[in-house]
């Protein structure tokens, strides 16, 4: 008993009851809040359950996704049939508050999420985003042209807002071991389902296979050409310092996977290079905190114009074509 008696240990422990809460709240004040754009994909759910929900093995903590303005294509399927249910389940299951607008959505977070499944609006929104001045990641596809692409880069230093896109598989636990000394090239395949609506045809899924050749070989890519089949796209480039990387996009669906050769090595991944998406939420969480993109937005401009490449490729039967 401390020498006050009762009213001096009443007075104890409501200090030390109140020290716990100001704990508590500087430490939930410290976490950024995100906001996402974008409820029509699986990523919106998926992230938001890395980062909100405590129980998950894989749980990041640092920052909690607060608000999301649901956005979606009436004319894509993959949108138009989950748009409302991903909204739902991120309010119900994750506490995230959905906002009628991206103005609304602005002014409750620290920085954004651009997750709209479909490529095309993603450069609308992304004026819109950029009103709030807040660091944003652009989930895949950036855009579904080359134009917008270059557009998006553009605005964004006009306004001096900092931003990075990149595909999980960039960033796949496997990938590091296939960046062998001496290499001379790759061969990767991934799968390439297309979506009409997007106009560089490589944008909608292809990019995973892209991105992974690139995060091989790196850039420096010149030249580039496509065959396709209905079932099957092979895309080849010729980088400037001699390297050669081939591409195989398989439809439907097929595994993540990738060759590479030097003069004395051949090295194949052991499982598929899929590995979840908590390597890139750590990737994007260093981004929202440092300004610094993971991904040089040269680099990711060069795989837009590497699938433009490819697309011209095909218009011009299969020729070899420059990258612009």
């Amino acid at each position: 008993m401390p020498p006050g008696g009762y009213p001096e240990l009443l007075r104890y422990f409501t200090l030390v009851a109140g020290l716990i809460l100001c704990a508590r709240h500087q430490a939930f004040a410290a976490d950024l809040r995100l906001g996402i754009v974008g409820t029509d994909t699986s990523h919106a759910v998926a992230f938001t359950s890395l980062l909100n929900d405590p129980a998950t093995p894989e749980h990041l903590p640092g920052a909690r996704i607060v608000a999301a303005y649901k956005g979606g294509s009436p004319d894509v399927a993959e949108s138009a049939s989950r748009v409302d249910k991903y909204a739902e389940e991120l309010h119900s299951k994750y506490g995230v508050e959905i906002v009628p607008d991206i103005a609304t959505l602005l002014t409750k977070v620290d920085a954004v999420l651009l997750e709209s499944v479909d490529g095309r609006p993603h450069l609308a929104q992304f004026r819109e985003i950029l009103k709030g001045h807040k660091p944003v990641f652009i989930d895949k596809p950036l855009a579904s042209t080359l134009r917008d692409a270059l557009e998006i880069a553009r605005v964004a230093k006009e306004a001096g807002v900092p931003w990075f896109t990149a595909s999980s598989l960039r960033f796949s636990d496997g990938i590091p071991a296939l960046r062998i000394a001496g290499l001379l090239g790759a061969s990767v395949w991934a799968p390439g389902p297309q979506e009409s609506h997007h106009e560089l045809d490589l944008s909608w899924y292809g990019i995973h296979g892209v991105e992974m050749l690139y995060s091989i070989l790196g850039p420096g890519c010149g030249q580039v050409w496509r065959t396709s089949t209905a079932d099957q796209d092979v895309i080849a480039g010729r980088w400037k310092d001699g390297k050669i990387g081939v591409l195989r996009l398989i439809r439907p669906y097929s595994s993540y996977g990738a060759t590479v050769f030097s003069a004395k090595e051949v090295h194949t991944n052991e499982k598929d290079l899929y590995t979840g998406y908590r390597s890139l939420v750590v990737e994007i969480l260093k981004f929202f905190n440092t300004g610094v993109s993971p991904v040089p937005q040269q680099e990711t401009l060069e795989m837009f114009e590497f699938m433009d490449a490819s697309l011209r490729s095909v218009k011009a039967g299969g020729s070899p074509v420059p990258i612009r």
